[in-house]
């Protein structure tokens, strides 16, 4: 990636996660809420942390979007709110840079809207007498800001977005979803995912990757230099990950297959301290030799670098449930 490369004074470089998990679902899973499941309790995914913890309620910007740029692998991506219910849940796009449904229909007035929101209220308001209930709660909060929200749907729409910014971008789904996410972040988004897919090269991993790094490569750059020259950088941080890292060695088919005991992330910008590198492998790469972390030390870097404390608190019920798992530190080496 000889872009980035040049990029690394903003970048932090994490070598040395060991995530144990290499199956898909379970590594995306981990990779989303920073934890391992329990039967009874739904965890929210860092999106919806974010959302809570840093969204802004006079803001009419959606505070979590997710996008991702194929079929294969889609029901991985979702993320999810858990018990913080559905106000904090993400507004989910695969193959196209607009959400659906937040135009309002042409033959719907402002009073057809208004009316149908107040009925809606009122069979809510009736349904919820009598019954206490944190999620009944959240679902009449995200009902409530439908109407705000359908006011940024310019933020979806490019047609406005300088031609020469287009061009440094390139026209592939992965890089006009990268546009979209620095214009969310710029309106005040506090978090969103843009998910290159798909990059589970079984077999001819060579061809496969001088496609995808190529792109990730440009597209990335290109966003962090974007982020930059606006001013934003310093208060957005880009997180790079997967679910888990490829092996070091090649298989019969020509491929690389899932690793999640040796691999690697990076971090660049809000509260980071750049061009450093945090841990290491051993020299065939399939073992860390130094420093070793997994998801819940990542997370609470994350948490950390934009402000958050990561043993805050949430409560589900009477039980308290912090950020990270408790007994889990930052990577202060990275942090500024």
């Amino acid at each position: 990636m000889p872009k980035m490369a040049t990029r690394l004074h903003n970048t932090a470089l994490i070598r040395s996660l060991n995530t144990q998990i290499g199956d898909h679902g379970g590594g995306a899973r981990l990779m989303h809420l920073g934890r391992r499941d329990e039967p009874n309790l739904k965890y929210p995914d860092m999106g919806s942390v974010l959302a809570r913890e840093l969204g802004r309620p006079d803001l009419q910007v959606p505070d979590y979007v997710s996008f991702y740029t194929a079929t294969e692998g889609r029901g991985n991506a979702v993320g999810q709110p858990g018990f913080l219910g559905a106000r904090y849940a993400p507004m989910f796009l695969t193959t196209d840079n607009k959400p659906a449904h937040l135009s309002r229909l042409e033959d719907i007035t402002d009073l057809d809207h208004k009316e149908r929101a107040d009925l809606r209220q009122l069979l809510s308001n009736r349904f919820a007498k009598g019954r206490v209930s944190e999620s009944l709660g959240s679902h009449n909060v995200a009902y409530g800001r439908v109407r705000g929200l359908m006011s940024s749907e310019k933020l979806f729409d490019l047609s406005d977005e300088p031609q020469k910014i287009k061009d440094r971008y390139g026209n592939s789904l992965f890089a006009q979803q990268a546009m979209v996410a620095r214009r969310l972040v710029e309106a005040g988004t506090p978090f969103v995912k843009v998910a290159r897919a798909w990059w589970d090269s079984h077999g001819q991993n060579f061809e496969t990757h001088l496609e995808l790094v190529t792109e990730l490569d440009h597209v990335m750059s290109t966003l962090l230099d974007d982020l930059e020259e606006r001013g934003l950088l310093e208060d957005t941080l880009v997180i790079t990950l997967a679910e888990f890292g490829r092996t070091p060695t090649i298989n019969a088919s020509l491929g690389r297959d899932h690793f999640a005991r040796a691999w690697s992330a990076s971090l660049t910008g809000c509260g980071i301290k750049g061009g450093t590198v945090f841990g290491a492998t051993d020299e065939d790469g399939q073992h860390v030799k130094d420093n070793e972390i997994g998801a819940a030390e990542l997370f609470a870097t994350i948490y950390k670098a934009v402000g958050i404390d990561p043993h805050h608190e949430y409560f589900f019920g009477s039980r308290p449930i912090p950020l990270v798992d408790p007994g889990t530190h930052a990577i202060d080496e990275v942090l500024a």
